[in-house]
């Protein structure tokens, strides 16, 4: 069983940077492709990155492409979203993601089997 264990959010002005981080245990981390979610109040959960197990395919979401960057270490069992340029519309609990494979489907919420607990990210404009 997976777990997975979000840190780095927080109260940011538009335009800064925010680094989150997800910690992995309880599967080998190599063998997991990785992901990032979000859910503001009121909307449905929303694809916004995802990695495959080698680190060597990253997909993104057209609402986060060129400003947001998503990484693992493997070595570390640790998967990080670099967030630039920081939008109030990027307000939302950030949720990190795994799962043995895609299916098929990265950007479906479905795809994934672990989530993690969240961490909060607020933008203020």
């Amino acid at each position: 069983q997976v777990q997975l264990v979000e840190s780095g959010g927080g109260l940011v002005q538009a335009g800064d940077s925010l680094r989150l981080s997800c910690a992995t245990s309880g599967r080998t981390f190599s063998s997991l492709v990785m992901g990032w979610f979000r859910q503001a109040p009121g909307k449905e959960r929303e694809f916004i990155s995802t990695i495959s197990r080698s680190g060597g395919s990253t997909y993104y979401a057209d609402s986060v492409e060129g400003r947001f960057t998503i990484s693992r270490d493997n070595a570390k069992n640790t998967v990080i979203l670099q967030m630039n340029s920081l939008k109030p519309a990027d307000t939302a609990v950030y949720y990190c993601v795994a799962s043995p494979d895609w299916r098929g489907r990265f950007n479906s919420p479905s795809a994934y089997d672990a989530w993690g607990q969240g961490t909060q990210v607020t933008v203020s404009s």
